[in-house]
């Protein structure tokens, strides 16, 4: 089962409301179309299920499905350089003079259109859950802007849509805290053998434990001495595991053994049905438990009182709890 591994959770504004006819237009006005030959760049959306001029919007038990593919191209910076540095050698040779900076950065461009039919694609696919009872949307990426950019594609194209980042009463961070230092995790909930603490001072010295117990001392020591959590591993309800992050993403999600029961192993359309039954079940418990955890919703009108903090400039300290390296 892999509808799901990396979501970002948003609450869709009230009053909006589609057929699934009315969404199914809305986003043929965006349907992907391959990159042409001198294109860097084209994102739209395509058949959930992969067949060709299917539907763009499935329902499976009132819960909609929809997929967002962006392909893109890129040339090497180096190929680039080394036939800039060709042109403009030329330039100088047969003029007598350098080329300028604007002049410069028009070849750049000038290069990078002709070397374009020749560069590799890249594609990626984006799954969202678009749960309207519930007026939750779930975005299948891990990487903010790209979840933003499929959001702003919602937003252009089904009408009166918009969301609001979730935000609640404990901020992530605190929570998780609190929960290794008590070792009470929320009801529920287990805390499994993964995290990963920052200072929050000039040092930016981070620890990470990998397949390490965090029932021990060192790591409450860590938490008195200021770290604070940017992710926790945990499992609900011994049927999900995942990773909590500051920034209120769910990562890393495995659906455990059980969760699957009754899904058979039938037509590929069937095992498709099943797949998002199953996934959009499960995770539409776990958020909410979640939430609850966290204290409940809080107002829609800030972000979380932490959004995951820049990258430290300056490399940071690693300690790692075990000799190999850690899945982070």
């Amino acid at each position: 089962m892999s509808v799901f591994k990396n979501v970002i959770v948003y609450r869709i504004e009230p009053g909006w409301s589609q057929t699934l006819a009315e969404a199914e237009e809305g986003l043929g006005k965006q349907r992907f179309e391959p990159c042409g030959a001198s294109q860097e760049k084209s994102a739209g959306w395509v058949e959930p299920r992969g067949e060709a001029h299917g539907p763009l919007v499935e329902s499976i038990d009132g819960q909609w499905l929809l997929e967002y593919m962006i392909e893109s191209k890129s040339v090497p910076g180096s190929v680039v350089r080394r036939k800039l540095d060709e042109r403009c050698a030329q330039i100088e040779a047969t003029t007598g003079r350098k080329p300028g900076k604007k002049e410069k950065k028009d070849l750049k461009e000038d290069i990078t259109h002709e070397l374009l039919p020749m560069a590799f694609t890249r594609t990626a696919r984006v799954t969202v859950w678009v749960d309207q009872a519930e007026r939750r949307l779930v975005v299948n990426s891990s990487n903010a802007a790209r979840a933003d950019e499929v959001v702003s594609s919602l937003v252009q194209n089904f009408t009166g849509f918009g969301t609001m980042q979730l935000n609640t009463q404990i901020e992530p961070a605190a929570a998780m805290s609190e929960w290794l230092a008590s070792q009470e995790p929320p009801a529920g909930f287990t805390i499994d053998r993964e995290c990963e603490l920052k200072a929050t001072d000039e040092s930016k010295a981070v620890v990470r434990y990998a397949k390490h117990p965090l029932d021990i001392d060192e790591v409450k020591q860590h938490i008195a001495d200021g770290k604070r959590p940017t992710r926790l591993a945990l499992t609900w309800d011994d049927r999900v595991s995942f990773e909590l992050t500051h920034g209120l993403q769910i990562r890393k999600i495995v659906f455990l053994e059980g969760t699957d029961e009754g899904a058979g192993g039938g037509k590929k359309e069937d095992n498709f049905d099943a797949d998002v039954a199953i996934a959009t079940g499960e995770l539409g418990q776990l958020v909410p438990a979640l939430l609850d955890a966290l204290g409940g919703e809080a107002a829609f009108t800030a972000a979380p009182a932490e959004e995951a903090p820049k990258a430290a400039a300056s490399a940071t300290a690693v300690t790692t709890a075990e000799e190999e390296d850690a899945p982070f």
